[in-house]
């Protein structure tokens, strides 16, 4: 009897799929940067029973009506607004995630933005590249505090508090805003539920951990920048398109606040000479969240486990749809 099919859409390395090599035959893209053609994958998933996908393919229906025999995705992420999900149920197909796995990860990279952003490290490590560190004076590259400072987190999921978490290392007077109020979170880590508008208007650092959806879509827009404070640092860890990048650019440039760090965008890959990458006051990472490389493991490891489960007649372990 024939094994099912997998389609993956990166190279991962070989050892990672060890485990599974009894219960499943493997294809994959064989280059762990460059995205796969579509052609190829439309080609890849007409005989696929199962395909692991990364949050830059795009999942809707031009690819399910070419996968006949597809019984689920496993998306290597949280977030799954590259798949659609309507479409998925309509071809009986289980979409899944990689929750949990991720969370402190991201946290710990979204306080380091946070950090690098203030204290304009980025900026003075390429002064000292460049070889321009000639003499020292009273302001040179003097950023702003972190400790004692107001945190703001906008979404308060398991990203957010773990943001928090840190944020207590540093005596912050944390704040939030959420869909609902999480009660057991403001207990733990002393954490005050606030309106979004008192937020923005008073928070030194302002953290966005939401999703993208119809309701956050450019959320952060040119009325929210012009309510933070002119010394305010914005740090975008979600999805790229909850932000008005045109009015972000605008509000660092005018000065109506300090700086930003990013870890997305709205199109991604961003281009050198896309405005945010020539700001000064701006660190823009290329999606690196959950790059360590012992939660990228967990994460393969969920999503093979997903795809196991699935095509053996089972029920998924974190499934979306």
């Amino acid at each position: 009897m024939s094994k099912p099919k997998v389609y993956i859409t990166r190279k991962i390395d070989a050892k990672y799929l060890e485990p599974y090599q009894d219960q499943l035959e493997v294809r994959m893209w064989e280059k762990e940067e460059e995205p796969v053609p579509k052609e190829t994958l439309y080609q890849e998933v007409a005989e696929a029973d199962a395909l692991f996908s990364v949050l830059s393919d795009a999942i809707d229906e031009d690819l399910l009506a070419k996968a006949p025999h597809l019984k689920v995705v496993a998306n290597m992420a949280v977030g799954y607004d590259n798949i659609d999900l309507e479409a998925c149920k309509q071809h009986d197909v289980v979409a899944t995630n990689t929750p949990d796995v991720l969370s402190e990860t991201t946290a710990d990279l979204g306080f380091s933005l946070l950090m690098a952003a203030a204290r304009r490290i980025t900026e003075a490590a390429d002064w000292v590249k460049q070889d321009k560190w000639q003499s020292w004076a009273p302001f040179f590259f003097a950023g702003s505090d972190i400790y004692g400072k107001t945190l703001g987190i906008v979404g308060m999921g398991r990203i957010g508090e773990g943001i928090a978490k840190r944020a207590t290392g540093f005596d912050m007077n944390i704040q939030y805003h959420n869909r609902s109020r999480k009660k057991d979170a403001e207990e733990r880590l002393q954490a005050t539920y606030v309106s979004l508008d008192e937020l923005l208007e008073t928070s030194d650092f302002v953290v966005t951990v939401v999703p993208h959806t119809e309701e956050t879509d450019k959320m952060f827009n040119q009325a929210a920048f012009e309510k933070m404070k002119s010394s305010a640092v914005f740090v975008n860890i979600s999805r790229g398109k909850v932000v008005d990048e045109e009015a972000l650019v605008h509000a660092l440039q005018a000065g109506e606040i300090q700086a930003a760090g990013l870890d997305v965008f709205e199109e991604e890959p961003i281009e050198a000479d896309h405005p945010l990458v020539g700001l000064k006051n701006a660190v823009c990472l290329p999606h690196i969240g959950s790059a360590s490389v012992e939660t990228r493991t967990k994460m393969i490891q969920l999503c093979m486990d997903n795809i196991a489960a699935v095509v053996s007649g089972k029920e998924a372990i974190t499934p979306v749809s």
